[in-house]
């Protein structure tokens, strides 16, 4: 008896809040003349499970009730199939405690979140800081991060026996709550076979504002990656310039060379020898001939025309630019670049960015006092000096700095942001570098001069990132304010905004033809966008953490995208999808670069290596290869290059394929 008065009383307040008026008079109407509760047709599975449903609908304790279960039986699950079901905790722990907040249970919600974010911590942390914010039932629809949760459904790719053995158990325990968040908010891929194993997928859990059909419509979009009409490489292939002449003379030689070697062979005598130096000369001569194919691909790329008016390159650029071109080392996987590492001293955890001119010949460093301090190699040189570059955080001394042989070495202060640095960029000659600061700004300074020339204002919040187009004059930012912008260095106002990253814009990189710009963000997503109609048409989504660091292959089909947790994905522009990922980093990826010709990629870490990929390699591996038992990453990765204590925050390749890269002393634990 009295549990019907109870399913009664809840059927009224469920029609008033439904503003069913009418069924609700209609049922109090028929109360009133009867004094014994209505009999719903006189069914009692339909009673309880309206009893059941009330009691879902108004009492909280069943979220923490029926996901401290739901917790309790993943991790009890066989550990075939354990990591795949601990895949569903996350996103029913978070859509539980909005769920909780948006019915107004706040003090519950709040004591749910703090009992079980530890399981979520290591994994998701910023997501939960984020959510902590949220306080109140507004505080969901004004928080974009939250209502874009609320608004989409979270992808899981699950097998099918533990997709069988997840709705086994939430028939068996008729866990209302946790079966309704699942259905609402998550939606599974079933695949046949073996559960993947742990690091198989980087794209298992796919936590994302828009949803997975949401981003492949939009990465349906025609996109032109090839490289600009009529650019300085492509004009010097015509005139067969790729050669430098000393190159040419070799190349002439050969055929003499090889001719010899036969006749002394013919001759006997050293016969063994002989053989020896043939091979030698064979191999020498593969290796050639793969990094003028892996070269090739960059002429072979499309030419498409600006969509941004290009500025006039003076002679004075356009000829420093050729003679490297002509001079550039061709690598490859069996022709690994010699690397110049330039290393910051004494800085006191002052130093939150470096960067390198294209030349190597100028290091700029952005400071947590708000000054840029940039050193001009040759002067290093001239003092005779290592290429340490020694900090001295003392006012009284800020133009100079002392070295370890007590000699002074001076460098160049700027001086004008008013909080701390966080991003520098050299132009294409080294005769001005952009800075980006906490204060909200961008400052275009003169390397010549010494000086402040144009302190550019749009941004409302820090300005994270801050780079050079290929072809100077234009300079794209990323921001806090989850925007990037476009300017030009003669405009104080931004060209376009690009708005659609749901958290900060980490960093930002130009693609080889100024049509497009790329942008990596704390959401976890990466996004490329059109330049002109500053409109996104490109999506990829794969990164579980932050991105951090982005590059651009030279041919412009290519992209990489470092993250928080070392993962770094390369993608193929024309698709969207991820080719593959590359593991080897054990912390921060800070800074990503191909090389000139695009076979190799290098990547700088804050565990204190570089790494450098066969990207060639890694392009070209077939897909039941990448799906088969070995893994074939660890194959890719051709050389590791370790510092003492030394995180790498910049690295870059010359125009004649030199590595360049800077980084800081850690303290010694």
């Amino acid at each position: 008896m009295e549990n019907m008065q109870a399913v009664n009383s809840f059927v009224a307040a469920y029609l008033k809040k439904k503003g069913f008026k009418e069924a609700e008079q209609l049922l109090e109407d028929i109360q009133s003349k009867d004094s014994a509760p209505v009999d719903f047709h006189n069914d009692p599975e339909l009673a309880k499970f309206i009893h059941r449903f009330s009691q879902s609908e108004d009492d909280v304790a069943r979220y923490q009730d029926g996901y401290s279960k739901l917790r309790s039986w993943a991790y009890g699950s066989l550990d075939l199939y354990k990591h795949e079901l601990l895949r569903v905790l996350y996103p029913v722990f978070i859509h539980s405690f909005m769920d909780m907040v948006a019915k107004g249970h706040l003090q519950e919600a709040r004591t749910f979140f703090k009992a079980f974010r530890e399981d979520h911590e290591l994994m998701h942390s910023r997501d939960l800081q984020k959510l902590e914010g949220v306080l109140s039932q507004s505080h969901l629809e004004e928080m974009e991060f939250s209502r874009s949760l609320r608004q989409s459904k979270v992808n899981i790719k699950i097998c099918q026996y533990s997709y069988d053995l997840l709705l086994q158990y939430l028939h068996k325990t008729q866990s209302i709550a946790m079966l309704g968040v699942i259905n609402e908010h998550i939606n599974f891929q079933v695949f046949s076979g073996q559960p993947s194993s742990i690091s198989d997928d980087a794209e298992v859990v796919t936590l994302i504002g828009s949803c997975q059909d949401a981003a492949n419509q939009l990465n349906q979009k025609e996109i032109h990656w090839g490289l600009l009409e009529d650019s300085l490489e492509e004009r010097l292939e015509k005139a067969g310039g790729l050669l430098s002449d000393s190159e040419k003379t070799e190349e002439e030689n050969k055929e003499g060379d090889v001719d010899e070697t036969k006749k002394r062979s013919i001759e006997g005598g050293k016969q063994g020898a002989s053989t020896k130096e043939s091979k030698k000369e064979k191999a020498l001569n593969a290796t050639t001939k793969n990094a003028r194919l892996e070269a090739s691909t960059t002429s072979a790329a499309p030419r498409v025309k600006p969509k941004l008016p290009l500025p006039l390159m003076s002679t004075e650029v356009e000829q420093s630019i050729l003679e490297d071109l002509r001079n550039c080392v061709q690598l490859s996987s069996v022709a690994l670049p010699s690397v110049s590492f330039y290393t910051f001293l004494n800085t006191h955890n002052g130093l939150n960015c470096s960067s390198i001119s294209h030349d190597g010949s100028l290091v700029a460093g952005g400071f947590s006092d708000s000054s840029l301090k940039v050193w001009d190699m040759a002067k290093l040189g001239q003092q005779g000096g290592s290429s340490n570059l020694q900090v001295e955080n003392d006012s009284s001394s800020s133009e100079q700095v002392l070295g370890p042989n007590g000699g002074k070495r001076s460098y160049t202060l700027f001086e004008g942001h008013s909080a701390p640095v966080y991003s520098a960029t050299f132009s294409l000659l080294g005769d001005f570098i952009l800075s980006s600061s906490v204060d909200t700004t961008i400052r275009l300074w003169s390397t010549k001069l010494n000086a402040n020339l144009v302190c550019y204002k749009g941004h409302n919040y820090p300005v994270w990132d801050v780079q050079f187009s290929p072809v100077g004059h234009y300079f794209a930012s990323a921001s806090h304010d989850r925007t990037a912008r476009i300017w030009s260095m003669d405009r104080i106002q931004p060209l376009r905004i690009m708005a659609g990253h749901l958290s900060d814009v980490d960093c930002v990189q130009w693609h080889a033809n100024c049509n497009y710009i790329a942008t990596g963000s704390s959401d976890k997503t990466v996004r490329l966008w059109d330049v002109q109609s500053g409109e996104c048409v490109r999506i990829f989504i794969g990164h579980r953490s932050m991105i951090l660091s982005l590059a651009m292959s030279p041919d412009g089909r290519y992209m990489a995208s470092g993250d928080e947790d070392g993962m770094i994905m390369t993608w193929d522009l024309s698709s969207g999808r991820c080719i593959t990922p590359l593991m080897g980093h054990t912390s921060c990826v800070w800074t990503l670069g191909f090389s000139c010709e695009g076979s190799l990629l290098a990547s700088g870490s804050a565990d204190c290596t570089i790494k450098l990929w066969d990207v060639t390699t890694s392009t070209k591996v077939p897909r039941n290869e990448e799906k088969s038992g070995t893994n074939p990453n660890r194959l890719r990765s051709l050389k590791t290059l370790a510092t003492k204590s030394t995180s790498v925050y910049s690295l870059q390749f010359s125009r004649r394929n030199l590595l360049f890269a800077a980084g800081v002393l850690s303290k010694n634990t």
